[in-house]
């Protein structure tokens, strides 16, 4: 597996959160034509206006394209490293309340700030070892 994670380290914590907001909308419902960013907007509690300043960010990247109606569609390398980035908050989110007890919100939140922290190396290993222990990764 690519480490994906270290190959976009130019992203800051917002950008990829806006990433990883446009991944699970557009595996959410029908995203074939394009995730809103009003949609994005609403998700992370943030204006448009700084939701398009991302996008521009994202854009330069490589890893965005926009429509002409301003839908937006991850490129192969976006949806590579949005999948990434979502992995690993649902990875963390469930070793917390499944292995420490932490209650749901705290553990989102939580896991929302640290799947930004840690290699994808550690990730891959994280992982392996809670599959090991038959801990489930909850969607």
């Amino acid at each position: 597996m690519p480490d994906t994670h270290s190959s976009h380290r130019a992203l800051t914590m917002a950008n990829e959160d806006y990433l990883e907001s446009i991944y699970r909308l557009a595996t959410k419902g029908d995203a074939e034509s394009g995730v809103r960013s009003v949609d994005v907007a609403e998700q992370l509690g943030v204006s448009k206006a700084s939701v398009n300043k991302a996008l521009s960010t994202l854009r330069d990247a490589g890893l965005v394209e926009q429509n002409r109606y301003g839908r937006v569609n991850l490129t192969p390398e976006g949806r590579t490293y949005a999948a990434d980035v979502w992995r690993c908050h649902r990875m963390i989110r469930s070793f917390l309340v499944t292995e420490l007890g932490v209650d749901m919100e705290t553990a989102d939140a939580e896991a929302c700030e640290m799947e930004h922290a840690i290699s994808h190396d550690t990730m891959v290993r994280w992982m392996a070892y809670m599959q090991a222990q038959g801990i489930v990764i909850e969607d």
